[in-house]
């Protein structure tokens, strides 16, 4: 598991339940999407305006549940990218309890560079590569 430099907090709400009054198993998924989206945010490589210029899409996604979530608990997803090839990135997630840190669940995605407009994949900008870079600490 690699060490996170972004963390974003979640609000777990009423209507991510089961009829066990847990998180949905789904929701895990939506968490971290909307943790994926606020890291990309993060390092401006998306503006929030046009999804048409935003430049990835999800290939692939993967969840090892650990533990239930419940409703009114803190929860927090750690992102991060642990590696860049040419068209793809690999990002690994983390879904902690945000007062103990205890993990409830660890996941990756493979998001896949894309020309929406053209509608073809792309290689990941070198631009990108340098701000994710310097973010992680690491180099692509």
């Amino acid at each position: 598991m690699p060490g996170f430099n972004f963390y974003h907090e979640v609000q777990v709400r009423y209507g991510d339940l089961d009829p066990q009054a847990h998180v949905n198993n789904a929701k895990y998924f939506t968490y971290t999407e909307q943790a994926r989206v606020a890291f990309i945010q993060e390092l401006n490589l998306w503006d929030g305006e046009s999804f048409m210029d935003f430049g990835f899409i999800l290939a692939e996604a993967q969840m090892t549940f650990k533990s239930p979530i419940f409703f009114g608990q803190r929860v927090r997803v750690g992102v991060a990218v642990t590696e860049i090839r040419n068209k793809s990135m690999i990002m690994e997630y983390v879904i902690e309890d945000s007062d103990t840190f205890e993990q409830l669940a660890t996941g990756n995605s493979v998001l896949v560079a894309y020309d929406y407009r053209g509608r073809k994949t792309m290689s990941v900008p070198d631009a990108w590569r340098q701000i994710i870079g310097n973010f992680e600490n690491r180099q692509f």
